[in-house]
Formats: C-alpha cells, sequence, structure tokens
C-alpha cells in the first residue's frame, strides 16, 4: 500500500534534508556525555583526552576523546564517554586542549631522491648564487675522493631569468664535474668539465623534448632542461641499493616529524637505469619496518618506450603491491615549467612570437596512452603546469573515457598552475582530483620575477586557482612536491588559506578569491588526499573502526590567527596507534 505524504509533510521534509545538506559546513561540537558508539565495553590500549579532536567525518564533527585498541578507533566522542573504555592496562592521556587531527596524507612528493639528496650537496637552505657556490665548493674539498660533485636545491628566482651559468661552478671546482638539480627537477646547473666528459658543445642539437641553453654566440652555458638533463645525468655515478634505503628511511622519518602518516609516491622507473630500483628500495625497507607511512606509489611512464612498458607496469602493479606498499598508479609528465618556457602554453610566452612551450607527450599519443592505460585499470597521475597541458591531458581522460567508460578512477592532476577558466568544470565532468601544492600559490619572487613576466596579463588570475577549483565542486587534495618545497602540511595550509608568505605575517595576499578555509585546507591534507589514495575507508578521518593515524599538536589550528597556522608543532604522530614520532614520555607518562 502506498500513503501519498501531504505538501505540509513534504515541506518538512525539504527542511530537514536542506537544514543537514548544510551540515558540512558548520562545526559541531559532540555532546561530552554521550558516546558515538553503543558497544559493549572494549578495554583500550590508549585513550587521548581533554583534546580538540577535528575529526574531518562526514559533519565535520568535534570531539573530546579517542579511544584506540591495536591499530583501529573503537570510541570517538566525550571525555566522559571514553571512561567505559579504560581497563587496568589502558594508557590514558589528558592533553589539555591539544588538537588531534587525523594523520596527513601528502598527495605528490618524492621522498626516496629526498633522502638520497640529503647524502649529497644540499642547497635546498640557501638563497644566493654566492651561497651555492661556496657550498660546492666546500661539498668539493669535504670529498676530494668522489669523482663528481653532485647535489641538488638550488632556486631558479636566484638567476637571472631563471638561467645559471657554468662559470660560476668553474670559479670554485674546475678539475671535476659538478652536476647539480634544481628544485623542481626540470632543470641541471653544470660546469665546464661536466659538459666536456659529455661532449656537449655548439654543435650538439637539442634532444627531442629538452633543451641546452646557450649564449648569443651558440655556446652552451651549463644550464639544461629537461630531457637534456640526462645528457649529463646519465653520466653521474649512480646510486647504491643501499643509499636509496638509507635515503628512504631518513625521508620517511621526516615525513613522520611532520604529522605524516600516509605518501604518494609521485614517479617511479621501472628497473634499475638509476643504480638501483625504487620499487625494490620500498619493498626492503617496508620488509625490514622501517617504511611508516603508507604508501602508494606512481609508476612512470617512460616517453622513449611505447607501449609494450603497459605489460611491465602490469607486472611491477602485482610485484610490488605489498605490504604497505601499492603500486596501482601511472604517472605521466605532460610539460615542464614556466619559468624556463617548457611549460605546454595556450598562449606564446611575452616576448616570442609563437613558443608555446613543450608537450612532452604528443597529444593525439596522449588521448592513446591514457585509453589503454586506463583500460587497465590504472589510476592516472599527471604532471600538467600550463593551461594548454591541462587540456590536453582533460582531452585525453575525456577520450578515455568515451572509449573504456566511466569508473571510479580517480586520476589526478598535479601542479596544475596556470588554467583557461573554461576547463576548471572539467574536473567535475571528468571525476578528476586538483591536486595542488598549495605552498607556490604566493607572490614571492619566483612569481613576481620569473613566472608572472612570461604571460600575458590577461592569465594572471588564473594561476593557482585552488578556491575556484573548489567552488566548482571538484575534489582537492593536497601535495607538497618534497624535495621541491618544504614538506610540512602546516605552512602548506597556511598559504592556501591566507596566498601569501607563511614565514611573513604582513604578506601581501596573492589573488585574494582564490583563498580556502581551514576546514577545506585539512580536508585537503586528510580526507581528501585518502579518497586520491583509495583508502578513505580505512584513513583520512578519526571514526570508530579507521585505522589510528593521527596526529597531535601543540594548539588548536581554528583558534589562532591564520598567520600563525605555520607556527604549530607536532608533537605525536601515530601509525596504526604506534608513535612513529614522539614519545608518551612527552606527555608525562
Amino acid at each position: 500500500m502506498c500513503i501519498r505524504p501531504s505538501s505540509r509533510f513534504l515541506a518538512a521534509v525539504i527542511l530537514v534534508v536542506l537544514a543537514f545538506s548544510a551540515a558540512p559546513l558548520s562545526v559541531q561540537a559532540a555532546d561530552p556525555a554521550k558516546p558515538s558508539t553503543v558497544a559493549p565495553k572494549i578495554e583500550a590500549d590508549f585513550v587521548l583526552e581533554g583534546a580538540a579532536v577535528y575529526t574531518v567525518d562526514a559533519v565535520r564533527t568535534w570531539a573530546e576523546a579517542v579511544a584506540v585498541r591495536g591499530e583501529e578507533i573503537v570510541y570517538v566522542g566525550g571525555s566522559k564517554g571514553a571512561a567505559r573504555y579504560v581497563g587496568p592496562r589502558t594508557r590514558v592521556v589528558n592533553l589539555a586542549g591539544k588538537m588531534v587531527l587525523p594523520g596527513f596524507q601528502d598527495a605528490h612528493l618524492h621522498p626516496l631522491w629526498a633522502g638520497i639528496e640529503q647524502l649529497h650537496c644540499m642547497l635546498y637552505d640557501l638563497t644566493t648564487q654566492e651561497a651555492y657556490v661556496r657550498a660546492v665548493a666546500q661539498c668539493a674539498a669535504s670529498h676530494p675522493e668522489e669523482q663528481w660533485v653532485y647535489g641538488a636545491g638550488w632556486d631558479m628566482a636566484v638567476f637571472p631569468g631563471g638561467i645559471p651559468n657554468r662559470r660560476a661552478l668553474d670559479a670554485v671546482v674546475s678539475n671535476r664535474p659538478v652536476f647539480l638539480s634544481s628544485k623542481d627537477g626540470h632543470t641541471a646547473w653544470v660546469n665546464s668539465k661536466a659538459l666536456e666528459i659529455a661532449g656537449i658543445t655548439r654543435e650538439t642539437a637539442d634532444p627531442p623534448r629538452g633543451r641546452i641553453d646557450r649564449d648569443a654566440d651558440g655556446e652552451p652555458i651549463g644550464s639544461l632542461q629537461e630531457s637534456a638533463i640526462e645528457l649529463v645525468g646519465k653520466l653521474v655515478p649512480r646510486t647504491t641499493p643501499e643509499q636509496a634505503r638509507e635515503g628512504l628511511k631518513l625521508a620517511i622519518q621526516q615525513l613522520n616529524s611532520f604529522g605524516i602518516t600516509s605518501v604518494l609516491e609521485a614517479s617511479a622507473p621501472l628497473g634499475d637505469a638509476q643504480g638501483f630500483n625504487m620499487l625494490d628500495a620500498y619493498r626492503d625497507v617496508d620488509r625490514a619496518g622501517g617504511l611508516t607511512a603508507r604508501t602508494v606509489i606512481s609508476l612512470s611512464w617512460d616517453p622513449e618506450k611505447g607501449d609494450e612498458q603497459i605489460q611491465d607496469l602490469v607486472r611491477a602493479r602485482r610485484e610490488y603491491t605489498q605490504g604497505r606498499v601499492r603500486a596501482h598508479t601511472v604517472k605521466i609528465y605532460q610539460d615542464g615549467v614556466i619559468e624556463a618556457k617548457t611549460a605546454a602554453v595556450l598562449e606564446p610566452y611575452v616576448g616570442t612570437e609563437n613558443d608555446t612551450g613543450m608537450a612532452l607527450v604528443e597529444p593525439e599519443a596522449l588521448k592513446r596512452i591514457v585509453t589503454q592505460v586506463d583500460k587497465e585499470g590504472f589510476q592516472l597521475h599527471f604532471h600538467a603546469i600550463g593551461d594548454a597541458a591541462i587540456r590536453q591531458v582533460f582531452d585525453a581522460l575525456e577520450a578515455a573515457r568515451t572509449a573504456n567508460g566511466a569508473r571510479d578512477s580517480r586520476h589526478h592532476l598535479s601542479h596544475i598552475e596556470l588554467f583557461h577558466p573554461d576547463d576548471i568544470p572539467r574536473f567535475r565532468e571528468l571525476g578528476a582530483v586538483a591536486n595542488f601544492q598549495p605552498l607556490w600559490a604566493l607572490a614571492d619572487s619566483y612569481i613576481n620575477e620569473l613566472t608572472l613576466p612570461l604571460l600575458p596579463p590577461e592569465t594572471h588570475r588564473w594561476i593557482y586557482p585552488i578556491g575556484s577549483v573548489l567552488r566548482s565542486g571538484a575534489v582537492v587534495a593536497f601535495g607538497s612536491d618534497w624535495s621541491v618545497s618544504s614538506a610540512n602540511p602546516l605552512e602548506e595550509m597556511e598559504v592556501a588559506v591566507r596566498r601569501a608568505d607563511w614565514k611573513k605575517s604582513d604578506a601581501a595576499t596573492f589573488l585574494p578569491d582564490e583563498r580556502i578555509d581551514l576546514r577545506d585546507a585539512i580536508a585537503a591534507f586528510t580526507i581528501n588526499s585518502a579518497y586520491v589514495n583509495f583508502q578513505e575507508d580505512r584513513t583520512g578521518s578519526i571514526e570508530v573502526g579507521k585505522l589510528a593515524d593521527l596526529v597531535v599538536l601543540d594548539r588548536n589550528l581554528f583558534a589562532i590567527d591564520a598567520n600563525q597556522i605555520s607556527e604549530a608543532k607536532v608533537l605525536m604522530t601515530l601509525l596504526g596507534g604506534k608513535p612513529v614520532y614522539g614519545d608518551w614520555s612527552d606527555f608525562g607518562d
């Protein structure tokens, strides 16, 4: 029997539905006296009470206490309700108002290389050409037995036009080759000896998808872009498997110290052409118990190879998806970077007639590749910075969907710096995720001196449009691209909220309409990144039955000014209920 409801009843139902649909936009406190679940008493291993627990659940609930048994959360609610989970062996920690969040998840970074780089000549914390040169001289003097001086981390913004010159390196190291990768990994700075050993002269042609920077007379100046990097890079002594494992363990420990419990390794080539196999390194460190972060690996698509590599990717997925490692993603680089004019753009770079950068994969070929890889059930992960590259990726995803049908693929585009506004709605239309690196969305010297001068003024409005993409209904996830930039999610969140330099409380706001609120910034580093990694059912929020991947902060982020978010400190990071950073003794236990 069907009973037709009255119009008044329907109106009441609609009002209730509307009220609940607005719930995610409000912060609601849990009833301290009411447990979040009705269950027989379970003796927890530990209870965190007296805390500001922001759960990031579907309605963004607040709570006071969390109880954990084994790897799982068994209670979320008020401190009074947590008492039923306390037994004789339960550790009870009163956090006195400190904040508890889900463990942070970085959806795009390079942990293994970040760790390896720290074993060599580090330039990341330096800010002038003179400082770089002094560091290189010191590295060379400290390791006279090394055949090469190898390092990474120099910033393009330090050099006129973003292009360094070999002569500065020649002045301090002339008898050994020097190879220095830029922060973003898209340029190498080398000395004359390195060019000589590689046989690079004025007659050397630019390789496909690369460029040898030259002076007015056509002589190489010591700066190599994109694929040209390998003309010298292939000669640098290979990293050993032992160094790779050592670097990875070092990197993961540092990420744990930032509250990070899940990562997405942004690019892992197959095989051991680098001197070691990245996939082996992750598997070996995991088996030895050193991989204290849940890890998704993006298997690199090699543009030098053909379609035969698809079956190699399938085999790698099957072989390396085990333990805390899953290798279900394929990474495709579609362009370079704006500052070197290698990003693919729709309008020519300022000062040129027809230079629109470079598509590293020809657009029609990209459609074919993406369709084939998608058909094999892989998630696709793209490097796309220019508006042309972003459009090319969307076109390829649309072609794949047309050929293969829609599925829960969660393909995602990383970096996504410059948009044509017409393409912003395509994230939601195609079910793709916007994977931003928010630390870059500020008007620093990099943007002001290297980026904006190369782009037509009418395009400036659409640089890192995080707010616009979020308002379009797209899923927005965050990553750091470490070691290109800081891996600290708190610094990145502050920039996303302020669109200003986190190091300066009075810094100018860059495109204020693209700011987002703190709730969305936290979600991008927790539940949304968990969604990208296909693990939102087990991580990304603080809910009963989920894994106890948690971070404890020294202050409530919602109770401070936005320009203080980056000053918050991680006190403890828990992975599956076990501390991987910090110690219970830090809380007086």
